[in-house]
């Protein structure tokens, strides 16, 4: 076993951006198992592609055998496992591939690992680490004067998404206490910042506000998240990985409580400055509310203040700084966005990987 890493779902959003920081800070070998469903998108990670140190390997993670010839042939000494299905609404409207990914295929991923570590050399089998990242959406939603998620925070899922996010956190923890797999948890608040898919808050805010579109907020704009900027999760992820204690389960957060309304009302301010021109501005009149996500969680805010302590990890970004970043990303990357809105990259997958 040398010092490889696999990396599931690296394709995607916060995959990605993991994989191109860890080459860039730790100079080591990197696998990339990764679907390529509709959010995934190997353009994320051109700068590597040609990297000798970055393979990657289409596949999908509830196929075993090709997880376990994959184990075989690279002898990763960790995996870290981003591969999840992970929009609200689409778990609402669709939730059989939310139980099939986020559940079967943690299960498939972690009895294919665990009969890979159970054959490893005693010296092999101590440093190696199973890394799944959750999301602080399992421990359900938070009144206005309620105390943040801790990691000791009883799991309360309200949808499909976090119900099948819960069941994978469940079962990675059952299989450190049964088979003694050495696994590792994290629980992040939501992420932002490059290459997120254009489904989710931000992005669309952006995109829809430079096209002149309505910038669609749901019930009355005051649900509460907190945001974390996405390269200082991957941070968190690799401090984890590395000091984490087997077992263990981790909460990253922002520190950054905001409304979902403020968070739209911010992006607009930044387009005002900055694109001037657009079809519409002030961008915020194209503000519309509508109806109500069913089930939609009041608030969510994590306790971050174990990973704190005993890791020595804090955000360096703050809201207002890393927003601005992420609005300038957007902005820069045109050939990008339209890439991906318009699906032209599942043709490039096509041709390259089929």
């Amino acid at each position: 076993m040398d010092n490889t890493i696999l990396v599931t779902g690296g394709a995607g959003f916060i995959g990605s951006n993991f994989i191109l920081q860890w080459i860039a800070e730790k100079r080591t070998p990197v696998v990339n198992l990764d679907k390529l469903t509709y959010a995934g998108n190997p353009r994320n990670l051109e700068r590597v592609c040609l990297n000798p140190l970055y393979s990657f390997q289409q596949g999908d993670i509830c196929d075993r055998d090709l997880v376990r010839g994959l184990l075989e042939r690279r002898r990763p000494q960790a995996i870290v496992h981003f591969a999840a299905e992970s929009h609200v609404d689409r778990s609402i409207r669709g939730p059989d591939d939310f139980i099939r990914t986020n559940v079967n295929g943690t299960f498939s991923l972690l009895e294919e690992t665990r009969a890979y570590w159970t054959q490893l050399p005693d010296q092999d089998r101590e440093r190696f680490r199973f890394l799944h990242v959750s999301t602080d959406e399992v421990y359900g939603s938070l009144g206005p004067d309620d105390a943040r998620f801790s990691e000791n925070t009883a799991y309360a899922p309200n949808s499909p998404y976090s119900a099948s996010k819960a069941a994978s956190d469940h079962l990675v923890r059952a299989y450190h206490h049964t088979y003694r797999l050495p696994t590792l948890t994290t629980n992040c608040s939501n992420n932002y910042g490059p290459y997120q898919f254009p489904e989710k808050l931000i992005p669309l805010m952006i995109l829809n506000a430079r096209s002149g579109k309505p910038l669609p907020v749901y019930g009355d704009g005051l649900n509460v998240r907190d945001w974390l900027y996405v390269e200082d999760h991957c941070e968190a992820v690799r401090g984890v990985l590395h000091r984490g204690r087997p077992g263990e389960t981790y909460n990253i957060g922002g520190w950054n409580e905001k409304p979902n309304i403020e968070i739209v009302e911010t992006i607009c301010s930044i387009l005002d400055e900055i694109c001037k021109d657009d079809p519409l501005v002030p961008h915020r009149n194209l503000i519309t509310f509508v109806k109500d996500r069913p089930g939609h969680d009041r608030r969510y805010a994590m306790d971050a203040r174990k990973t704190e302590r005993e890791l020595g990890w804090k955000p360096r970004e703050t809201f207002e700084s890393g927003i601005r970043k992420t609005v300038q990303w957007y902005l820069e990357n045109d050939a990008w966005v339209k890439e991906v809105t318009a699906g032209n990259y599942r043709h490039w997958i096509a041709t390259h990987y089929s």
